[in-house]
């Protein structure tokens, strides 16, 4: 059974909020095939450890406003790797040295990819061309 309807809804804010704190890269794998306790990996990357706490501060007030409150968080202090547990998403927002070296695309392949609105999958932080 593909990830609920609220489960996207929830990740597609939380990259919204991220892509707004120039988040990288950001994807969004339906991993409720895989495994019971969650529906979507949301993952993102920053450059630097402020950047990864901005990102994270942005998705837990947006997630907020939609009635969503993490059940866990880890990795907040050191501000390379940052995990947000949701329930139905999980948010993973890495330092992108650390995103390369864990791979979690590659860990995670098998699971499809959520397709993800324009203003909500990051870049590079450069301008966008008009």
């Amino acid at each position: 059974m593909p990830a609920t309807e609220r489960a996207v809804e929830l990740a597609v804010a939380a990259a919204r909020a991220a892509s707004d704190r120039k988040a990288q890269e950001i994807i969004a794998l339906d991993v409720s095939e895989q495994l019971v306790l969650t529906d979507v990996f949301l993952i993102a990357s920053g450059t630097n450890e402020r950047q990864v706490g901005a990102i994270v501060d942005a998705v837990e007030e947006a997630l907020f406003h939609l009635g969503a409150k993490p059940v866990r968080r880890e990795g907040k202090a050191q501000g390379r790797w940052v995990l947000i547990d949701f329930g139905d998403v999980v948010v993973h927002v890495q330092h992108a040295e650390d995103r390369v070296y864990y791979a979690l695309e590659r860990l995670w392949k098998d699971c499809p990819l959520i397709e993800l609105p324009p203003d909500a999958r990051g870049g590079d932080g450069a301008a966008e061309d008009a």
